[in-house]
Formats: structure tokens, C-alpha cells, sequence
């Protein structure tokens, strides 16, 4: 994206010029005397980093400007006259609570904030008994999916005036808010249940004033310029030569017979979305249906091989890559079992360990059940996520929100939590998500997870089925220089 830096400037000089110290504050230059990304040229933004990373650590960072319901002028006032408090941030923050997640990247920004139940004068009582999270993501980076329903919503009026294309829309289960502004896209969601409202589980319509208030605090909190960038282009992901003597799979998108959601087929997608390393350690493993196992007739080789595609399984999850709309959202992943003749030394069915796929910064509150680790680099915006590991294991080990994770770390063993101990399977369900101009999309990892496979085992796998295996089956979604980029300073 090009982005406005200019306009960006000339709205923060606007928001800051309504208190007394702004213009005093920020140096504004009347002529521009360097390059457009050379942060000397809009000293204004260098200030206004350092004021804001107080909270927002690392916002400088940004390639984009980072809009966040922050009110700079009313905190920069309250400092000068001595009354700014940081434990009491709501305040201006249009009561919406101090951020959860914020990171920052070399693609942009994502944050999370929440709102208690009551507060925020002027919003409709909801049933809904928990904070509600809004989540925003900016992003110089977004990812072109061959995507039916991309692009649809609806105007929203009430903040045409300040987001003239603004669309809303439900979609994967939030509703979304997707703009433009400065050049760059903008998306605001709120996970949301479109049916009658719940205390437990918050309505689509509950969540749509919540949303409203977000957006029309948001503000110019910060982000600095960068050098412009060329479109990135794919290539073919790195595989090994030599051909495995073992190692099987089916082809994308070739799910059970009569297993899709109303009894579709799976969905083909070639596209190895990140060169990964594999998020288990013990080899061989199987990556095939935990749900409809007994349906599939294919004969296992050691109870592993082949593999088989289960992204677009039936499930209630709305996953729009998939023809129903409904499916699976990932992949699972089972560990092979200890052989009799394996001591409890050297291997255990239970402390099967799961690691990073990549460096990566860690999305995830206490209790939940899920972790997300995700990479925002110069070449990629994308999330891996990891299910059924235990909460309460992830808790005492750190794996919260903000940590950093090396690739190959190990982050939990492979369990079978889902809402409780022993709710499914002994097994990992891992996804993919990349940030698109409706916001974040599940995408199949199945690909990337046979490419991630090969490397491990340094052997290239044979697929069985209609489609011969070709060099050029697996397409990476990289250009070369992010091999460079994956293990370079700042945020990976």
C-alpha cells in the first residue's frame, strides 16, 4: 500500500490542536526538507511515539499510522496539570480498558481492547455479562484469496462522515468493520453469535454499538514512515530431492466421502501460506480426520500414512473458504503412539511435545484454550493457531499474551482439553490465518503443514490420488529475500 503519511500528519495536527500544550507540544515543519520516509521529516510523529509507547510498546515500529481509541490531547493535558494517571488509562480511551495484546510490526499493528459490562456512558444495556473484546488490525501487507465473499457489507451512517467506505459485515463468526484510511486498510471485529442475545455468548446486535463507540475514539496514535515497497510476489516453497521411502498423502482438499458440511466436498489449495517448521517433534505422525476416522477406508501404513486433507469437515464453524461456508477451520495432527518396546525415558504418550513454528508473538489470555502465535514481518501478516493443548499447563508455563517464542521452542505437549480434560482426542488441531482487506481469514494449512513435513524428515512425500506430484505442487506465498527477512533484527 502507499501509504498518506501527509493526511495522517494534517488529521493528528487537527486532534491535538484542540488542547492548549498540542501545538506546543508537536513541532509541525512548514516545509518538508528530507525524504518523505525519513522520520526527520515529520518530527511531529517522532513525538508523539514517545509519548504513546508509554502504553503501547514498540508503536514506532509501524509502518502505518496506528489508529487506537487513545486521546492524546486529554492525556498530554492532564500531564501538564499534573492529574495524568496511568492506572486509571480508560479514562482516555473512551472507557475502553488498557490494551490486551498490542504489537506492532514491520506490516503494521494489531491491538485487542475490552470493555466491562456498564461501562461506556450512553450504551444500550446488553445481556452479554462479559467484557467485550474489539479487536483493530492495520496492515500495509494483505493477502488476495480467491474469495467469493470478499468485499460485500453494508454502510454504516452513523460513521460515513468519518469512514466514507466503511462496510459492515458478519463473517468466521465477528462482525467486521473494514475501511480505508490513509492509503492503508483498516479492519475492527468483535467475536458475536448472530442470534438472540445470550449471557453467555454476546449477539451480533449487542456488539454493534460497542463496535461504533471504537471506532468513531479512534485516533492518530502513532507510526513512523518506511521506504516504499514492490508487490511480493510467489514462488515455488523450498522441498527435499530425495524422495521419502514412506511418507504418503492424499491431495488438498480431498476430504472422506460425504464428510463436508451438507455433505460438500473439501477444497484445493495448493498454497504453502509460510515455510514453517512443523509444530511437532516425534515423526511419523498423522494428519487425518479425528471425527470421521472410522468413515475413511484408506489403508494406514503404521497407522499414519497417508495423510488426508480435513480443513473443510463438518463443523458449525463459518470458515469461507470452504463450499458450505461451514468446516473445520484446520488441521488435526496425531502423534504416533509409544511402541511397546519404547521406555517411559524415551518416549511418553502424554509429554509428546509441540513446539513453535516460527518466531513468533503469542496471542493469548489466561484460561483460554487456544494459543496463537503470529508473525508480522516485512514479508508476512499471518497467525498460526494451536488448540487443545491444557490452559492450565500453558498459564504456569507464560504462554500469554506478548511472549516471545523461538522457532523450534517448545510451547506445550499435545493433549485433549477442548472446554474441559479429556473432551476430545489425544491430538493437535493447528490452523492458519492471513489478514485480508475483510480481516482475518482461516486458510488451509494443510499444504504448508506437507512442506513443513518434508523438511523435518528431509524427504519428499508422494501424493497418492488423481493429481501427480510435481516439483512445483507446493507454491509458497514468499518472495525470496524473506528467508533473509524471517531471522533479521526487530520483530522476528
Amino acid at each position: 500500500m502507499r501509504v498518506e503519511w501527509r493526511a495522517a500528519l494534517d488529521q493528528f495536527r487537527t486532534e491535538v490542536s484542540s488542547q492548549p500544550g498540542g501545538t506546543y507540544t508537536f513541532s509541525f515543519p512548514i516545509q518538508q526538507r528530507y525524504a518523505a520516509y525519513d522520520p526527520r521529516s515529520m518530527p511531529a510523529l517522532v513525538q508523539l511515539n514517545a509519548i504513546t509507547s508509554e502504553f503501547f510498546t514498540g508503536i514506532g515500529r509501524s509502518p502505518i499510522p496506528v489508529l487506537l481509541p487513545f486521546d492524546t490531547s486529554a492525556w498530554i493535558e492532564a500531564r501538564q496539570g499534573g492529574a495524568a494517571d496511568p492506572a486509571n488509562l480508560a479514562r482516555y480511551q473512551s472507557d475502553f480498558r488498557p490494551a490486551d495484546v498490542f504489537h506492532a510490526g514491520l506490516s503494521g499493528y494489531d491491538a485487542t481492547f475490552a470493555l466491562a459490562p456498564g461501562a461506556g456512558e450512553g450504551l444500550p444495556h446488553r445481556t452479554f455479562a462479559k467484557p467485550v473484546e474489539v479487536q483493530i488490525t492495520g496492515s500495509l501487507l494483505v493477502y488476495d484469496l480467491a474469495d467469493p465473499a470478499g468485499g460485500k457489507g453494508e454502510p454504516v451512517k452513523s460513521l460515513s462522515a468519518q469512514f466514507p467506505d466503511m462496510r459492515r459485515f458478519i463473517r468466521e463468526g465477528y462482525v467486521r468493520y473494514a475501511f480505508t484510511k490513509f492509503g492503508v486498510p483498516y479492519v475492527v471485529s468483535i467475536q458475536c453469535l448472530d442470534s438472540a442475545p445470550r449471557p453467555r455468548r454476546l449477539a451480533c446486535r449487542e456488539a454493534y454499538p460497542v463496535a461504533e463507540r471504537f471506532l468513531k475514539a479512534l485516533r492518530v496514535a502513532g507510526g513512523l514512515p518506511s521506504r516504499q515497497r514492490q508487490d511480493i510476489a510467489s514462488l515455488t516453497a523450498e522441498r527435499p530431492v530425495v524422495a521419502s521411502g514412506d511418507f504418503t498423502y492424499r491431495p488438498s482438499g480431498d476430504i472422506i466421502a460425504k464428510t463436508g458440511s451438507r455433505r460438500t466436498s473439501g477444497r484445493a489449495d495448493n498454497t504453502a501460506y509460510s515455510q514453517i517448521r512443523f509444530p511437532l517433534v516425534r515423526v511419523p505422525v498423522a494428519t487425518r480426520s479425528q471425527q470421521f476416522a472410522r468413515r475413511d477406508k484408506t489403508k494406514l501404513v503404521g497407522g499414519t500414512y497417508p495423510w488426508r486433507d480435513n480443513f473443510c469437515e463438518d463443523r458449525s464453524f463459518n470458515v469461507g473458504q470452504c463450499a458450505s461456508g461451514f468446516g473445520h477451520q484446520g488441521q488435526d495432527i496425531r502423534p504416533r503412539p509409544c511402541a511397546a518396546e519404547e521406555g517411559a525415558e524415551t518416549c511418553d504418550d502424554k509429554r509428546q511435545t509441540v513446539v513453535a513454528v516460527r518466531d513468533a508473538v503469542v496471542i493469548r489470555a489466561p484460561k483460554q484454550q487456544a494459543a496463537t502465535l503470529q508473525i508480522n514481518s516485512r514479508t508476512e501478516h499471518i497467525r498460526f493457531r494451536y488448540m487443545h493443548m491444557n490452559p492450565s499447563a500453558m498459564d504456569t508455563d507464560g504462554l500469554l499474551n506478548g511472549r516471545r517464542v523461538v522457532e523450534g521452542e517448545q510451547i506445550g505437549v499435545v493433549s485433549n482439553y477442548l472446554d474441559r480434560p479429556a473432551g476430545t482426542s489425544r491430538h493437535l488441531h493447528f490452523d492458519v490465518q492471513v489478514f485480508t482487506r475483510d480481516g482475518w481469514l482461516w486458510v488451509n494449512p494443510y499444504t504448508t503443514l506437507v512442506s513443513a513435513y518434508e523438511r523435518l524428515i528431509g524427504g519428499r512425500g508422494r501424493e497418492i490420488g488423481n493429481e501427480p506430484v510435481t516439483a512445483a505442487a507446493v507454491a509458497h506465498a514468499l518472495p525470496d529475500a524473506a528467508r533473509a527477512d524471517r531471522h533479521e533484527g526487530g520483530e522476528n
